[in-house]
């Protein structure tokens, strides 16, 4: 396992005030860098150049389904955990065991969260 103060963090969530909570969060468990991302296309170009250890992603973004940023974290082998207020039931198909977090959630929620998804990696 990695350890939280070496984890660059990229978050994808529409709602401002999520995203800033999340980033400040992170950033207070140790983690050493926290980029918020509002949209997909944001979240997919980020991607391509920039460092990334972990991710925290909405499922649902104005609309639009984060699957395409998890396929691509999934195909760079980087761990993530969805976020929805409708909890593991938002997630079809092959994402439909991936680790969700549900809305809202406390402070240490997250942390116990990102913990034990890097525990299983």
């Amino acid at each position: 396992m990695k350890n939280l103060q070496d984890l660059h963090v990229l978050v994808v969530e529409d709602e401002a005030i999520i995203g800033m909570l999340l980033e400040d969060v992170l950033i207070d468990i140790g983690c050493k860098t926290v980029d918020v991302m509002s949209s997909v296309e944001a979240a997919l170009t980020y991607l391509e150049d920039q460092k990334v250890d972990f991710a925290l992603l909405d499922i649902n973004l104005n609309g639009r389904l984060s699957f395409p940023v998890a396929e691509q974290l999934q195909t760079k082998a980087i761990p993530f955990i969805f976020l929805s207020g409708y909890g593991a039931q938002g997630l079809t198909g092959p994402y439909s065991r991936c680790k969700t977090l549900q809305k809202p959630f406390q402070p240490g929620e997250i942390e116990k969260a990102v913990g034990e998804a890097l525990m299983a990696v």
